[in-house]
């Protein structure tokens, strides 16, 4: 017997809370098989977008000398990929409103892999840049998407804790991604540590190919441009999400920009590190590892709004300790800044599904188009502060951005609640 196709629709609301038990049936609730594949699948997706997307982070300072570039120039490896990826969220996400969540990540994954394995084989600058913006693109199909499939399948009740455990799997992918290249690269080329990655990366994406559930509650949606414009104006008028769209904005370019210069800083004088020494610093991340389930979850039990706040107060305390000498210090400032900048993008993450009550593929793709053009945008511009004046040019900077984010924080924590 065949399965009806679901009839097209304009937009189909989430199921309520109190829906009732037939319906609620429809979501994965915690503890059952179904849920630990989810987690698995999405936790393997996370992975190997951060760990394809940073990877390069480490071999900044050695695309400078090799290409005689400046520390601002070097990264744009990173910068174009983030850059593409949010020119690339604009798409994919309405793309994944009509013809489904899955398939969008699969093919992104895969196509994200190889463009790493080619952009290792490329001779030149110009062409590693190039490369590197298509896996910008390639990935914006799983960003894009990710968030939405956990809001629509994942009971409202656990949401918080599935959307952390994914960005706990985003935490591990960018720590082994910068940990793998950062020890291999003071043995052998940065090409071969890239080819290393994009394979990790294939088989990541066949993990997620055969464990990720199908959608049960996904309805497609109509891409005509005047529902996507409706769309677009309905998340603006809100009183909330443009709001969580400038978080992502500011937290992480200051998280970007932090980890892009903090490798030059180590390299030079007084400290005199080994690459493999930097790069062996990237287990901070297992802080944003444990942050984003816990603080995930915390917010689940005490509300997004009283939890928020508080994760931009952990990474400013964090930015204050690396303004200090001593590299104890430093290598701490970086674990409670990384701690709180998981925490945080847990809950403006699990808070953007919740709020966007349709389109809400959309509206995660606006939330992560602020995401990774923060990245782009600050990102490099933090190199101008670093040219300037070095680690306290880029603590001013980074400073300023989490200033403003703490008073948008303060202002969402007073609005009243929709959901």
């Amino acid at each position: 017997m065949k399965t009806a196709v679901a009839p097209l629709v304009h937009d189909v609301p989430p199921l309520p809370v109190d829906a009732p038990a037939a319906l609620a049936e429809r979501w994965i609730e915690k503890g059952t098989p179904a849920f630990l594949r989810t987690v698995l699948a999405l936790f393997c997706g996370g992975f190997a977008t951060f760990a394809l997307l940073y990877c390069v982070q480490p071999m900044m300072p050695m695309l400078s000398h090799e290409y005689s570039i400046n520390a601002a120039q070097s990264s744009l490896i990173l910068s174009v990929s983030t850059g593409m990826l949010a020119f690339g969220l604009l798409i994919t996400g309405p793309i994944s409103d009509r013809i489904g969540r899955k398939p969008v990540m699969v093919f992104a994954l895969f196509c994200a892999a190889l463009c790493t394995i080619v952009s290792a084989l490329m001779p030149s600058w110009h062409g590693v840049l190039l490369t590197r913006a298509l896996l910008g693109l390639s990935l914006s199909g799983l960003a894009a998407v990710a968030m939405t499939y956990l809001s629509e399948e994942i009971h409202p009740q656990h949401i918080g804790l599935a959307m952390g455990l994914y960005i706990g799997g985003n935490a591990i992918g960018g720590m082994s991604g910068r940990l793998i290249t950062g020890v291999l690269i003071d043995f052998v080329s940065w090409h071969t540590a890239l080819l290393v990655i994009g394979c990790l990366a294939l088989i990541a994406a066949v993990v997620f190919w055969k464990v990720l559930p199908e959608s049960r509650n996904f309805r497609p949606q109509s891409m005509h441009p005047r529902s996507l414009l409706e769309g677009f104006t309905q998340h603006f008028r809100d009183a909330g999400l443009p709001w969580l769209f400038l978080e992502a904005f500011l937290l992480m370019g200051a998280f970007v920009t932090l980890f892009n210069y903090i490798g030059y800083r180590l390299l030079a004088d007084p400290y005199h590190m080994s690459q493999a020494l930097v790069g062996l610093l990237s287990v901070v991340y297992l802080s944003g590892i444990y942050s984003s389930a816990q603080i995930g979850a915390l917010a689940d039990k005490l509300g997004r709004r009283k939890v928020f706040w508080g994760t931009i107060v952990l990474m400013f305390g964090g930015l204050l300790m690396t303004l200090f000498s001593p590299l104890l210090l430093v290598i701490v400032g970086m674990l409670v800044f990384t701690f709180g900048f998981f925490g945080a993008h847990s809950v403006a993450s699990s808070w953007i599904g919740r709020r966007a009550t349709k389109a809400k593929g959309q509206a995660s793709s606006l939330y992560l188009f602020s995401y990774y053009a923060g990245s782009s945008v600050a990102g490099t511009a933090g190199g101008i502060f670093w040219h300037e004046a070095g680690w306290n040019g880029i603590g001013l900077f980074i400073g300023s951005l989490l200033v403003v984010a703490l008073l948008v924080a303060v202002h969402l924590s007073r609005l009243p609640p929709k959901a």
